[in-house]
């Protein structure tokens, strides 16, 4: 049996902290995991800017609440979930997700948690697990799920490595370069196609 893992922002929905980044004008808020591979290093930096500008969770939402799914997303995962039983790895956090989870239809999202004092700063994350995307894989294989997998950055790359099948879409061209064993899409209907490729069944329903 097999199941399809894709990773969140990037792919299907915008980069929240871009967004956040481009409404508040922090521009060092832009940084990701495309551009900062250690994760640890990135919430450090994250967190020291909202304490810094005195930024609390209320204004993130504010902004995620504003944002939709990429073009396509939608569609794209309504048919992912007619073909595949479907999990969302994702390197967001729960206090983010809800608005845009809702808009494409609840798929399952494994996540963190971030942590808020009581005016509402945001104090600290709590990881799910070290390298919580393979390790995922890592449990779907030992229940004898073959993995197809999808995602756009460094952190996803390891999901990507342990997945029986993993793609790179929206990649910037920096992680293309460093992992070429991953064949790298521009489009959300070119991973239909990739996936219907790579899947040892017929998708054609």
């Amino acid at each position: 049996m097999e199941l399809a893992c894709l990773d969140l922002e990037g792919v299907l929905i915008p980069e929240i902290w871009i967004a956040f980044a481009e409404r508040t004008g922090i521009d060092e808020l832009r940084a990701t995991t495309r551009d900062i591979p250690d994760y640890d290093v990135l919430m450090k930096q994250r967190l020291g800017l909202l304490d810094q500008h005195n930024l609390k969770i209320d204004d993130i939402q504010d902004v995620i609440a504003s944002l939709e799914p990429l073009p396509g997303a939608i569609d794209f995962i309504d048919w992912l979930r007619e073909r595949f039983q479907v999990i969302i790895l994702s390197d967001t956090f729960y206090e983010f997700s809800q608005p845009l989870m809702r808009q494409l239809g609840w798929p399952t999202l494994f996540c963190h948690r971030l942590l808020t004092d009581e005016s509402g700063r945001v104090v600290d994350y709590k990881l799910r697990q070290k390298d919580p995307k393979r390790e995922s894989v890592k449990a779907l294989h030992s229940l004898n799920y073959r993995v197809l997998a999808a995602g756009d950055s460094y952190n996803d790359t390891t999901m990507l490595t342990e997945a029986d099948v993993g793609f790179l879409i929206h990649a910037p061209q920096n992680v293309i370069q460093e992992f070429p064993q991953f064949r790298a899409v521009d489009t959300l209907d070119e991973l239909k196609g990739a996936f219907v490729e790579a899947s040892d069944r017929d998708l054609s329903l």
